[in-house]
Order: C-alpha cells, then sequence, then structure tokens
C-alpha cells in the first residue's frame, strides 16, 4: 500500500502562527544561551580583535549564528559549548599570570598544576585520547554484555556515551588553547589548529564523535516517540567509535615518532583565510563518511549471508595483504614506499584480524543492533550530510588553489582524488535517490567508500607527492 500523500501547502497565516509559536517556545535557558553567545563574541572581538582582520571577523559572527541555531535545535550542545568556553578561558587566565616575550608565559603549562595535568593543549589532547579509547571499550563491552531488550538501559553504554561526551569536550578545549598558544609565540605564527596532520586528526576525532552523540539522540527520540524503547541505537558506538579510535591511535603514534604535537609556523601555502573554512568542511565529510562506512559495517554483520562477508570482509583482504608481502619479498616496491607498504601491510592485517573476530561472533553482535531500517536510513542521513560538506570544501578549495596557485585545478594527485571521492559518494546518492539503492549493496558500497576516502585522506600523503606535500607523512 502507497501510504504517501501530499499535503496541502500551509497558508500565509498558519506560517506566521507556527513561527510566532516557534519563538515563544523558547525557554529562559534559550536565551539565556543566547545572550551569553552575544557577550562570548564581544568579548573575543574585543580581547583578540587585534589578531583578526576582516574574515576572521566575519567568520567568529558566523560561528555565533551558527552555534545559536544548533544550540537550539540539541541542547546538549549548550552545555558542551558554555562549558568548553569556561575552561579555555580557565586556561587562558592561568596563561596569562605571567608575561612572556610575545605574550603569555607558555612555560607555565609545565608549572601551573591545572595547565599541566588538563587545560594546556597537550594535556587536553592526550585526555582526548584516553577519553575516547575508553569509550571505544565500553561501547563494546555493552554490545556483548546485555541481550538486545535492555539495550537502552545498559549502564556500559551510558558510560561509552558518557565518556565521548567528556572526549570531545577536552577535544575542543585542547583546540581552542592550542589556537591561543600558538599566538604567544610570536609574530606571524598563531593559526587555528587545522595545519597538519597532528591537529586534523584531532579535528576528525570529535566530529566524528560529535556526529555520533547526535544520531543517537535523534534516532532515540525516534523511537521513544514511535514507542520503540527497545531499539538499541547506541550499539553501534561500537562500530564509529572503533574508527576514531584509530585515528587516536595514528595521532599518539604520530605524536611520539614525529613530535607532531609541536606548534610550528604555517608554511606559504597555507597562510590563507581560505584555510578556516575549507579544513573544517572537509572533515565533516571525512567524519560522516567514516560514520557512514562503521555503520555499513553493523549492516552488514546483521543481515549479510554469512559467504558474502568471509569473501568481503577475510579473505578477499587478505589476498590483497598476501600480495603486498610477495611484491615486498621480491623486491618489486619501490624502495621509497617500502616503508609506507609495511604500515600498510600492519594496518591491513590488524583489519583482517578485527574482521575474522566480528564474522565469527556476527549472530551475537546482529541480535544486539537495530533495525535493517534503521541502520539504512543512518547510512543515507550520513552520506548526505557529508556529501553536502564535501562539495562546499571541494568548491572553497578550489578558490583556495587560484590564490595560492594561479589555478582552480591542477590534477595534484590531492586534487584528483578528492574528484574521486565526490563522485563515488554522488553516484551512491544518486543511485539512492533516482533507483531506490538499499540494502546490502547500498552497505558495501558505502564500507568500500571509506578505502577511497582513507587513500585521499593519508594515501596520498603516504605514496605520493605533489602541490599537497606539506601534508606528508
Amino acid at each position: 500500500m502507497n501510504h504517501s500523500t501530499t499535503l496541502p501547502h500551509p497558508s500565509p497565516d498558519l506560517q506566521r502562527r507556527s513561527r510566532r509559536d516557534r519563538w515563544r517556545r523558547r525557554t529562559p535557558y534559550d536565551w539565556g544561551y543566547a545572550a551569553l553567545l552575544v557577550l562570548g563574541q564581544a568579548y573575543a572581538y574585543t580581547r583578540f580583535g587585534a589578531s583578526m582582520d576582516v574574515y576572521d571577523q566575519a567568520v567568529l559572527a558566523l560561528a555565533g549564528v551558527v552555534l545559536l541555531a544548533l544550540g537550539w535545535h540539541w541542547s546538549p550542545l549548550r552545555h558542551l559549548v558554555l562549558g568548553v568556553t569556561l575552561a579555555s578561558l580557565t586556561a587562558v587566565a592561568l596563561y596569562e599570570r605571567t608575561p612572556g616575550l610575545h605574550g603569555a608565559d607558555l612555560g607555565q603549562a609545565e608549572q601551573a598544576f591545572w595547565l599541566k595535568y588538563a587545560l594546556s593543549s597537550q594535556s587536553a589532547i592526550l585526555w582526548m585520547a584516553l577519553l575516547f579509547g575508553l569509550s571505544t571499550l565500553f561501547y563494546w563491552i555493552g554490545l556483548f554484555g546485555a541481550p538486545a531488550a535492555a539495550a537502552n538501559g545498559r549502564a556500559a553504554q551510558r558510560i561509552g556515551a558518557g565518556m565521548a561526551w567528556a572526549g570531545v569536550f577536552m577535544a575542543l578545549v585542547g583546540t581552542l588553547v592550542r589556537w591561543y598558544e600558538s599566538h604567544q609565540m610570536g609574530p606571524g605564527v598563531g593559526h587555528i589548529p587545522v595545519s597538519n596532520l597532528y591537529e586534523v586528526f584531532v579535528l576528525f576525532s570529535w566530529l566524528t564523535t560529535l556526529f555520533l552523540l547526535y544520531f543517537e539522540a535523534l534516532y532515540a527520540r525516534h523511537a521513544a516517540a514511535d514507542g520503540q524503547a527497545g531499539a538499541n541505537i547506541r550499539s553501534l558506538g561500537a562500530f564509529v567509535m572503533l574508527v576514531v579510535s584509530a585515528g587516536i591511535g595514528f595521532l599518539l603514534w604520530y605524536t611520539v615518532t614525529r613530535g607532531a604535537q609541536q606548534i610550528q609556523p604555517l608554511v606559504p601555502a597555507l597562510q590563507s583565510w581560505w584555510m578556516k573554512l575549507h579544513v573544517p568542511a572537509n572533515f565533516v565529510g571525512y567524519g560522516t563518511f567514516a560514520l557512514a562506512a562503521m555503520v555499513a559495517l553493523a549492516a552488514l554483520l546483521k543481515s549479510a549471508p554469512r559467504a558474502h562477508l568471509l569473501w568481503g570482509l577475510v579473505l578477499g583482504p587478505s589476498a590483497v595483504l598476501l600480495a603486498l608481502l610477495g611484491l615486498s619479498a621480491l623486491g618489486v616496491v619501490p624502495a621509497a614506499s617500502a616503508a609506507a607498504v609495511a604500515s600498510t601491510v600492519r594496518m591491513l592485517g590488524g583489519v583482517v584480524i578485527f574482521f575474522a573476530v566480528v564474522v565469527g561472533c556476527r549472530n551475537l553482535i546482529g541480535a544486539r543492533l537495530p533495525d535493517a531500517e534503521v541502520l539504512d536510513d543512518l547510512i543515507y542521513k550520513a552520506i548526505a550530510i557529508g556529501f553536502a560538506f564535501f562539495t562546499i570544501a571541494t568548491v572553497l578549495g578550489a578558490l583556495w588553489a587560484a590564490e595560492a596557485w594561479g589555478g582552480y585545478w591542477s590534477w595534484d594527485p590531492k586534487e584528483t582524488w578528492a574528484l574521486i571521492v565526490w563522485l563515488n559518494y554522488a553516484a551512491w546518492l544518486h543511485m539512492r535517490l533516482m533507483k531506490g539503492l538499499r540494502g546490502e549493496f547500498a552497505a558495501w558500497w558505502a564500507l568500500v567508500g571509506l578505502l577511497v576516502t582513507s587513500f585521499a585522506f593519508l594515501g596520498v600523503n603516504m605514496f605520493l607527492s605533489g602541490l599537497h606535500s606539506y601534508g606528508e607523512l
């Protein structure tokens, strides 16, 4: 039966009443939040205006509007914004107790207790790493530790979600304090912390986690409205936080082996206000594409035939692993790529082992996951959001390239693979909207999309060189 109907267009009078009711529904806390945002922006303009150009000021104004709209739409975000602001200002106040050569004395990060153990950028980011790792652990404990009927009441999953929130909090504090710290290092050094792999992995981690928490709240609210209290949307945290933890693992490795936590002046190509827009928009895309892929993995474990899972998740990747090992043993791999291939082999080996374990436990895991329709819808929503932001980022990147290198497009490897990512998800959305793409094939496509996105993000830096070589490993 076709339940679709054409709804009558509301009259202008009804639309006006709806808008008035929307404003009347605002609580004193809503208006207090708005007032605090205005005061915060005024303080930022007064305190840091000398370090801003007209573009920075426009971005700050736009950020206030966006935070207001998002906070009114999703109330937990208000607590996050206010808490992060308070903690960041506390860190700034602690730094400014002691003047330094170019501003505050950054040596206070090793002397002041709260800076050393919590609020300096490096301390906050280490707390982020710990909290995201523990969140992943508790999500998995919750997935295996209780029957599906008690899903929403699982203490372990609630703890996992709480630690995810705490990790996002510390990541944002670390990011804002790192931004402040960069401006204390000398003229021209200060910049938004999205300029290297260390900083963008922090960005990727908290963005992906925040989208997970938002989708958890959204689908839990829908399930409660439909009287489906047992719909276990939080079980997906076990899968999504895995990709976040993988990013954290890379971040820690990069910190230990390359000293990447040190703040460095920007290379000339990055000294542009376009970076403040292009990079965050790009990583909304990367984060939501990664989220969609991990939900797709959950969907496959729930409903795909076991033979398909064995071939697609275990035997196929194992064949690729053996081929790489064989090429390395035969000396076919160029010396310049040998280290990158060795890293790929180690990562792929770990992925194959994980896939083998979850395929072996697929009946247990599948019983604790939401319905296939919910998983399918979440994949679609995540890819749609990611595609919109990735499109914006690609356009902004072209404008930035015209300013930095004199041309909108140069078929640089990073640009080429960004186009491949865009075409991949454009095709997925086209098939979904025009041809009704659903089910197993859509899930496999979304999962493979993570490979394409990962190569565009990291593989190009590992194996290729070009105009974007300032981001190489």
